[in-house]
């Protein structure tokens, strides 16, 4: 249904900063027989308005990596064709937060997501914490997503208005699990220790797919490989 959706469209757009495909944009091309335009996030969240005006008159597909609602910024992209009465078809996807499944935990077990990002010398959120720790206190596994910094712009280039990026960035599992290790360090009200049972994986979906359980500390010092990662804390 979408290879004939996709093949029908006069436009094609593919999201890249939420996610990234697992394979070169190039064999999507051939695949579809058409040029297929990436979409970061400049052109996403600032350009849209071009995606939607040609859509009052032509056929445009934004393809995106997981499934279409997985993202605050689709549904907001949605909802902007919804007020400016542009038609839209969705067709979803399977994403990590069902794929998860892999490891062999019950989805029906898993509590609220959460989300983990860089650490900066400034800046070293942890509001994620309380949620894992109501999460294990009621049993239930968290999958932890991992931050991804694509076409981001250093704090002396934005203030300097300089459009100069830094190279792309993807957490790994390891640093996901010294960044958690640090805030428990800080926090200590065991919401989970280095012993607590883990599940990394990378790149789920695809060939070289890889999964790993083992008490937290442990997954610090495995090689996971090229991203995108994930974790999952169980309950």
């Amino acid at each position: 249904k979408g290879l004939e959706v996709v093949k029908s469209c006069d436009a094609i757009y593919l999201e890249s900063y939420t996610s990234i495909l697992g394979i070169p944009k190039e064999r999507l091309e051939k695949f579809y027989g058409k040029e297929v335009i990436e979409a970061d996030r400049d052109l996403v969240e600032q350009g849209c308005d071009e995606m939607i005006e040609a859509a009052k008159s032509k056929k445009v597909a934004f393809l995106v990596v997981g499934d279409v609602f997985g993202a605050t910024t689709h549904t907001d992209l949605w909802l902007r064709c919804k007020n400016d009465n542009v038609d839209v078809q969705v067709i979803h996807n399977a994403s990590i937060m069902n794929a998860v499944a892999c490891t062999g935990l019950q989805l029906y077990h898993f509590g609220e997501t959460v989300s983990i990002v860089f650490f900066t010398d400034t800046w070293r959120p942890d509001s994620f914490y309380d949620r894992v720790k109501v999460n294990r206190q009621n049993g239930q596994h968290t999958l932890c997503l991992l931050d991804i910094k694509v076409k981001e712009q250093s704090e002396a280039n934005l203030l300097r208005g300089r459009q100069i990026y830094e190279p792309p960035r993807y957490m790994t599992v390891n640093q996901c699990i010294e960044q958690l290790l640090e805030v428990e360090e800080k926090r200590q009200e065991g919401a989970y220790t280095p012993e607590t049972p883990c599940f990394g994986v990378a790149r789920v979906g695809q060939s070289t797919q890889k999964i790993v359980s083992g008490p937290m500390a442990a997954l610090k010092d495995i090689d996971f490989g090229p991203p995108l990662h994930s974790v999952v804390i169980a309950g």
